[in-house]
């Protein structure tokens, strides 16, 4: 094998191990997204004294994103008392499109993530709510549905007792880009 071949092979491994290859037949974010039957929604702005993101070389930390939807709360609530658990996932679903939407701001387009590497999910829980990491999958399954491999990642899910505007839930994402 030639040092080209070799050098190709190598770049294949590393697209298939990021998951830009595959994606359910998918080449890039985008593709699937569209597959999904997805759009990004506009970056939302942020509700406070913040900003929506912050770059540090190839990594972008995205601020805690809460699933607006047309420019109102899709859920409200603690779960399980006023909010379901399966309305939760929905929203947590939600939080990270608006989520992608700002990384891919801050990135230059969705295609440019190259991966997601940490996803915190905040649930507006009653107490003894144990199943935000349920919540959160609404999430997590999303994001890897997306980016295939590139989109497994670290988590936390995160009961609370309150959460800004009443939302149901928040997503915060960490992300490698290009």
């Amino acid at each position: 094998m030639g040092e080209g071949s070799r050098f190709l092979c190598a770049r294949a491994r590393r697209a298939d191990a990021l998951g830009t290859r595959y994606r359910g037949g998918m080449s890039t974010p985008s593709q699937a997204l569209s597959a999904l039957g997805l759009v990004l929604p506009p970056a939302p702005k942020p509700v406070a004294s913040y900003v929506p993101s912050a770059r540090s070389g190839n990594l972008v930390w995205v601020s805690g994103q809460l699933p607006f939807r047309d420019g109102s709360l899709a859920t409200t609530g603690p779960v399980p008392s006023v909010c379901s658990i399966e309305s939760a996932q929905q929203a947590a679903r939600q939080c990270a499109l608006n989520a992608l939407a700002v990384a891919a701001d801050a990135a230059g387009g969705l295609d440019r993530i190259e991966r997601v590497l940490r996803v915190g999910v905040f649930v507006q829980s009653d107490a003894g709510f144990t199943e935000q990491p349920k919540v959160a999958n609404g999430a997590s399954d999303l994001l890897q549905q997306i980016f295939g491999e590139a989109g497994r990642h670290a988590r936390a899910a995160v009961g609370s007792i309150a959460l800004p505007l009443g939302a149901s839930v928040e997503v915060e994402l960490l992300v490698e880009v290009r």
